[in-house]
C-alpha cells in the first residue's frame, strides 16, 4: 500500500510540473503579463505624444500663427515694421 501512495504523489506531482514550469506553465504567464503591461505602458506614452504631434502638424497646415511662432522663437525672425530689442540676463553672482 505504501508503494501505491508514493506512485500517485509521483505521478501528481508529474502532472504538476508542466502546469507550473512547463513551456506554457502559469511562471511564464505571469512573465508574459507582467511584459505585455509594460508594453501597454510604453504603447499609451507614444499615443500620447503622437497625438501631440498630430495636433502640431494640423495647426501648422491650418494656419499662419503657429508658423509665425516657431520663425519668432526657433530662429528669431521678425516682422519686416518690428524692431527688435533683446535685453541680457543678470548673471548669478552680479
Amino acid at each position: 500500500m505504501r508503494w501505491l501512495t508514493v506512485g500517485l504523489l509521483a505521478l501528481i506531482a508529474m502532472l504538476q510540473y508542466p502546469l507550473w514550469l512547463g513551456k506554457g506553465g502559469w511562471l511564464k504567464v505571469w512573465e508574459f503579463d507582467r511584459q505585455l503591461q509594460q508594453q501597454k505602458e510604453v504603447t499609451r506614452k507614444m499615443e500620447i505624444r503622437n497625438a501631440g504631434l498630430d495636433a502640431e502638424v494640423r495647426d501648422l497646415k491650418q494656419g499662419y500663427d503657429a508658423i509665425e511662432e516657431r520663425a519668432r522663437f526657433e530662429l528669431g525672425m521678425i516682422r519686416q515694421d518690428e524692431s527688435f530689442v533683446q535685453i541680457p540676463e543678470k548673471f548669478p553672482g552680479k
